[in-house]
């Protein structure tokens, strides 16, 4: 899968970090809309666009409830919101119960974005101290998007991508400088950019 409508990533320990490596490395030309789900203290006062403002040319987004997804914008999660994506193309907040322990939850917004999008989405897993966003990688999978992994052995905390390298066989299992690298080869469909 070379096309797809968007780019949904998750992370937890070490993920800010990783974050900034990839976005640096991703190329100029136009990609879909890159969604963020970060496991964040729910009192962390962060403003994503000064975090990744050396990293990236793009323009980054805290989401808000119902905001329209845009080409080649990034959007984050904000700390203590689940975060759905519709097959609209909008973001959904909610303020159910944590899922293994956070909210937001990776897996929740990965089952949203293989429902809303199918084999449109490329699903990436990075850094992570538990086991959330294996099951909802597979879930991409399984609808027939990309599944991509960062390597356990590049991982600041290894246990999130070894919960999914257990649970699954990925598209993809790589370094984390090779994430951005990889994600490039996405081009757009149906959506403007």
């Amino acid at each position: 899968m070379d096309a797809c409508k968007l780019i949904a990533v998750g992370g937890s320990a070490g993920g800010i970090t990783a974050l900034q490596k990839i976005f640096s490395m991703l190329p100029a030309a136009p990609l879909p809309p890159i969604v963020v789900v970060l496991h964040l203290a729910r009192e962390s006062q962060i403003d994503p666009g000064l975090i990744f403002a050396h990293s990236t040319h793009r323009r980054v987004f805290e989401a808000e409830d119902k905001m329209p997804l845009e080409a080649d914008c990034i959007y984050m999660a904000p700390p203590g919101y689940h975060l759905l994506v519709e097959s609209g193309g909008t973001v959904c907040l909610t303020v159910d119960e944590p899922v293994h322990f956070s909210r937001p939850s990776i897996d929740i917004f990965f089952e949203s974005a293989a429902s809303a999008y199918g084999p449109t989405v490329a699903g990436v897993l990075l850094t992570g101290a538990n086991q959330d966003g294996a099951e909802g990688l597979q879930a991409i999978q399984e609808k027939g998007g990309f599944a991509l992994v960062q390597s356990p052995e590049s991982a600041d905390a290894r246990a999130m991508p070894l919960a999914a390298l257990k649970l699954f066989t990925p598209d993809l299992v790589c370094d984390l400088d090779r994430i951005g690298e990889n994600l490039g080869r996405f081009t757009l469909i149906g959506v403007d950019a």
